[in-house]
């Protein structure tokens, strides 16, 4: 006999709030020992240890599954907790039911003794018949995300070579393996081609006196562009998302182009102090220089 709808409630909002506690921290846990192996994975690779690497660091890509796995149930539990008052009815609301049976699909898989609690009143309150349903998946009503975190074929080795490639480059690993750089090889020219000084200066002279007029034209058209730093910076600032199993190498893109951080330009050294914000200077350029550029147009 199912529970009444009111206790029901009141005893699946304890367990769903355990739950969740539960698998924050977990995630926790996880996090911390994934540091510890993935510095000991960027010391394997510095020494040359490639083959044993590859072995080990899908025990790191299989823990960041399974704390993946967690972080979404972790989302399930926070939306039946939210709409709690939904659950009281004798059949499940269309749009928890993908919520229910992925919780009653994951449970017995993870190591979450609270979790299975969920999915035994969860069960019990939606009958055998529902929990079947969910447990087969027959009508594909569990997520698909959830159904691919639990399955046990071994990762790709493109995603095997993306975690080594990002551990390497994090703790500053040699891997992959650098070959010295001998240089170019000389040129070896027979003496027939080797040009008589006299020509040899004037070939050399010739590239010199277009390099000075290129650099003449591009100093005019310096001085008559507006500074690039004129007007107020745009507010748009996009990160990208953080590194996952499903995407190692995640992007930004913008009408199919990608998008690249932005670069703090080189000043030789020195730092410029930048002026308070909200202040009068904020955002405003040298009033000398904008003189300057606008005698230039002047002329």
């Amino acid at each position: 006999m199912p529970p009444a709808g009111a206790a029901f409630v009141a005893k699946l909002k304890v367990q769903l709030k355990l739950a969740i506690a539960r698998l924050r921290m977990v995630q926790k846990r996880d996090e911390a020992l994934a540091k510890t192996q993935r510095r000991a994975m960027a010391q394997l690779l510095d020494v040359g240890k490639e083959d044993s690497a590859r072995i080990r660091v899908e025990n790191i890509i299989r823990s960041d599954i399974t704390t993946e796995l967690h972080e979404i149930l972790e989302l399930y539990c926070e939306l039946l907790l939210a709409r709690a008052g939904l659950l009281e009815a004798p059949t499940c609301d269309p749009g928890l039911e993908e919520a229910v049976k992925s919780i009653i699909y994951a449970a017995p898989k993870t190591e979450i003794k609270e979790l299975h609690q969920v999915r035994t009143l969860l069960a019990e309150k939606f009958g055998k018949e529902f929990a079947l349903q969910a447990v087969e998946n027959s009508d594909g009503k569990v997520s698909e995300k959830v159904v691919k975190k639990l399955s046990v074929t071994p990762p790709r080795e493109e995603l095997v070579v993306g975690y080594l490639e990002e551990i390497a480059k994090v703790y500053g690993a040699n891997w992959p393996k650098k070959k010295a750089d001998l240089g170019d090889p000389p040129d070896v020219m027979d003496d027939d081609e080797n040009p008589s000084g006299g020509q040899a200066q004037k070939n050399l002279e010739a590239p010199l006196k277009a390099e000075d007029k290129e650099a003449e034209a591009q100093e005019e058209l310096s001085k008559a562009t507006p500074p690039v730093s004129f007007g107020p910076a745009s507010p748009l600032h996009v990160n990208p998302p953080p590194p996952s199993t499903d995407n190692i190498h995640p992007k930004v893109t913008l009408n199919h182009q990608q998008l690249q951080p932005k670069q703090p330009p080189a000043s030789g050294g020195v730092v410029k102090k930048a002026p308070a914000k909200g202040s009068i200077a904020d955002g405003i350029p040298d009033v000398d220089e904008l003189a300057k550029r606008f005698a230039a147009l002047k002329k």
